[in-house]
This record gives C-alpha cells, sequence and structure tokens, in this order.
C-alpha cells in the first residue's frame, strides 16, 4: 500500500476480523462523519435551532457539497448539486431531457441498467403520456440503436453486476450527432473511477453518494446539469428549494438560476454533514492515483482467484480498462457461497441470478487484504463449506 492509501485508511473504521470488498455497494464508516454529525445533532441543531439554516450554513449544503462531489466527475463548479434519491434525480434528468426534445418519442438505455433507473423511465413516459418509448438494448448494442428518433440516451456507465465500463464519450459524442441528449449513472463511477463529464459533454448526470463515496446508508444523490442547459432544464418536480426566492412564498413556479432549479424537498441536513466529513478523504488525492491502485488490487485478485477456484466463472471484462472498480463471477451456488465467504469475514454481495461481486476502494483496503480474502474464497470453494442449509436461506438484501 502506498503512503497516501496507508494514510487514508486510517481515515475509516474497520471493523477487526473482517475484509471489506463491498465498497461498491455501501462504502465503510468514515472516523470523521460520527464526529461530524454529532456536532451536527448536538452543537447545530441542539444549541442553534432554526437560527442553524442561517447560522451553519444549512442551506447552501447540498451546492457546497455538490462542489466537492464536482471535483471527481470532471464537472464545473456549479453544476453540481446534492439531495433526495438516486431515483427522484434520475427522474428530473430524464424529465428535463425529454422537454428539450419535445419532438422525440424514444429513450434509449440498456440491459445491464439498474432496474431503478429504467422503473423511473417507465413510469414517468407512462405518465407523460404521449406515446414515448423506453427502448432497451444489449450493452454492446447502444451505440448501433441512436439514431434521429431518439430524445436521449439514459446509461449507467458501469454495469451494477459485471462492471462492465461504457464509453461515456463516444457514446454521447454519438447521440449528439444524432439529436439525442445523454443523460450518465455514475453510482459506480464516483469515487471509483476517472469521470469527466464536462470533457465528455455529458448533458445530465446522477448519482449515488453511499457507495465509494462513503456517505452513509441512505446518503443523498447528486445531479449534474451541464452549464448548457442550466437556464434551459425545466424542472418536472418544482419543489420550494428549487424555487427563484423560497421565501418570497410566491404562489407560482420560478426554476431557479443553474442547477439550484433541480433542488426539490428540504435537505437532509444530518445525512449532508455525514457526506460532507466523508469527502474530506478525498482532500490531495487525484482520481487518476485511485483507478492505478484500484486495477493492481483488482488485477491480482482475478488472477488469483482464477488460478485457485476453477469453480468461478469471470463475469466481469478482462480487460481491466473496460470494468469499473469490481470484480464478479458467477456460480451456481453463488448466494450461499457470498454468505460462507461472509460468516468467515470477507465481506462481497451478490446480485441475482449467479453473481458474486467483490469491489476494489483503496482508499481502506490493501493488497495483505486482497491475498487473505482469496485465501478464504479458495478455501470456502475447496472444502464446499457454501453446501450448509444456513447460506442458503434469504435474507432481503443479498
Amino acid at each position: 500500500m502506498t503512503d497516501i492509501f496507508a494514510r487514508t485508511r486510517e481515515l475509516f473504521h474497520m471493523p477487526e476480523g473482517v475484509i471489506y470488498l463491498d465498497g461498491n455497494s455501501l462504502g465503510p464508516l468514515p472516523k470523521a462523519a460520527a464526529a461530524r454529525v454529532a456536532e451536527t445533532i448536538e452543537s447545530e441543531w441542539g444549541n442553534e435551532l432554526i437560527r442553524g439554516w442561517n447560522s451553519a450554513g444549512w442551506m447552501e449544503m447540498p451546492s457546497r457539497v455538490g462542489d466537492r462531489i464536482a471535483r471527481l466527475i470532471g464537472a464545473a463548479p456549479g453544476s453540481v448539486v446534492t439531495g433526495d434519491t438516486l431515483s427522484i434525480k434520475v427522474y428530473q434528468a430524464l424529465a428535463s431531457a425529454l422537454d428539450l426534445r419535445p419532438d422525440r418519442k424514444v429513450v434509449i438505455s440498456d440491459s445491464g441498467n439498474f432496474p431503478t433507473d429504467l422503473y423511473m423511465a417507465q413510469g414517468l413516459l407512462r405518465s407523460l403520456g404521449k406515446g414515448h418509448e423506453l427502448k432497451v438494448v444489449a450493452p454492446e448494442e447502444v451505440e448501433e440503436a441512436i439514431d434521429e428518433t431518439v430524445a436521449a440516451i439514459m446509461l449507467t456507465e458501469v454495469d451494477y453486476r459485471t462492471g462492465r465500463l461504457h464509453d461515456m464519450k463516444a457514446l454521447t459524442a454519438k447521440a449528439h450527432a444524432a439529436g439525442a441528449l445523454a443523460i450518465w449513472d455514475l453510482a459506480h463511477s464516483a469515487g471509483a473511477i476517472p469521470v469527466d463529464l464536462a470533457g465528455a459533454r455529458a448533458d445530465f448526470a446522477v448519482g449515488c453518494t453511499y457507495k465509494y463515496l462513503n456517505g452513509g446508508p441512505g446518503a443523498p444523490a447528486f445531479i449534474y446539469v451541464s452549464p448548457e442547459h442550466g437556464e434551459k432544464a425545466v424542472p418536472a418536480l418544482s419543489g420550494w428549494l428549487g424555487h427563484e426566492a423560497p421565501f418570497a412564498f410566491d404562489p407560482d413556479y420560478r426554476p431557479a438560476a443553474g442547477v439550484e432549479r433541480m433542488r426539490v424537498g428540504t435537505p437532509p441536513i444530518i445525512a449532508l454533514a455525514a457526506l460532507d466529513a466523508a469527502l474530506n478523504a478525498w482532500d490531495g488525492i487525484g482520481m487518476d492515483e485511485v483507478r492505478t491502485r484500484s486495477i493492481e488490487l483488482s488485477e491480482r485478485f482475478l488472477a488469483e482467484v482464477e488460478t485457485r477456484c476453477p469453480q468461478l466463472q469471470l463475469a466481469s471484462p478482462r480487460d481491466p480498462l473496460q470494468r469499473g472498480s469490481q470484480v464478479s463471477f458467477r456460480f451456481e451456488n453463488g448466494y450461499a457461497a457470498m454468505q460462507a465467504l461472509i460468516a468467515r469475514g470477507v465481506i462481497g454481495d451478490f446480485r441475482a441470478p449467479d453473481i458474486m461481486r467483490f469491489g476494489f476502494t483503496p482508499l481502506y483496503l490493501g493488497m495483505d487484504e486482497v491475498l487473505a480474502a482469496v485465501e478464504i474464497i479458495e478455501a470456502v470453494m475447496a472444502g464446499r463449506h457454501w453446501d450448509r442449509p444456513e447460506y442458503r436461506k434469504r435474507s432481503k438484501v443479498t
């Protein structure tokens, strides 16, 4: 582990006896977050009461934290705002894109997209009642599917199951050449791989902050609106906090300037405080450094697992430049095998029907843990330790 990552590792609470390979699903607790939340509750809320909206800067937090995320995703200051959930932000981005392309009726997504993105699109298009079509194609068929009928492409950059990586710049360029807009979900990208929204000329982007950004369970999402669309995007969810002057209490909605119009409800201050503290871990670190280290970790893991565990079939792209910061394997009894690993202190997760996922997060994971995890995986597979009734019982969260 390099010195810079030795330093960042000390910023996280890591339970004794656990090798955590699931930061792609939920990041661990940053030590500073607990103290920051306590301060927000006890000092700001406790002592300032409602005055905290002004004295503690609560009202500005969604934008200030958004600017901190912007640095990690190649976005200009003032183009990212936080709050609400990822599903809400998907809805906002797609609705605004469709409004900007009123004469087009097709939305392109792919079968590797996370289901909630597809659900939100299905619900939005149905409620519009204007004959829109959600066209879902295989990931490798997206480029060919983009034509002059398409209003927007709506893609998750990194496939949540396999880690397959879309070429954001190329697909956005193809969309623009056809007159369409590009919406990107960065749930498995932000904090994991270098992202250049401005350089790719993405129109909209959304993402969650509880995975690689370590904001905590249910941490607020973010939305990016290209400055090109900042004053033209019409918010479908015209919430109070997205109003130009919330405390004028006007009966009619007037959108705020730029991305501020994408604010909807009252910001979750305690959750934003935890996220703000979590983002301190990124101070002084470049995404290229993170990417280089995550490839080193994942490549060693992949090679060792394939050598020692022939029962596991690689589901991720073999080329590390074609996948995000995770490695996935297929195994018929993958759920039970993952439960057996978790019981032995190696935490990954499972995605139906047969995917075992392992995430690689250099901020707190080093090569020693990776090799130790492989030893346990080999033992579980060779000894068929997964073949026990207690490991086959499905929990609500897999």
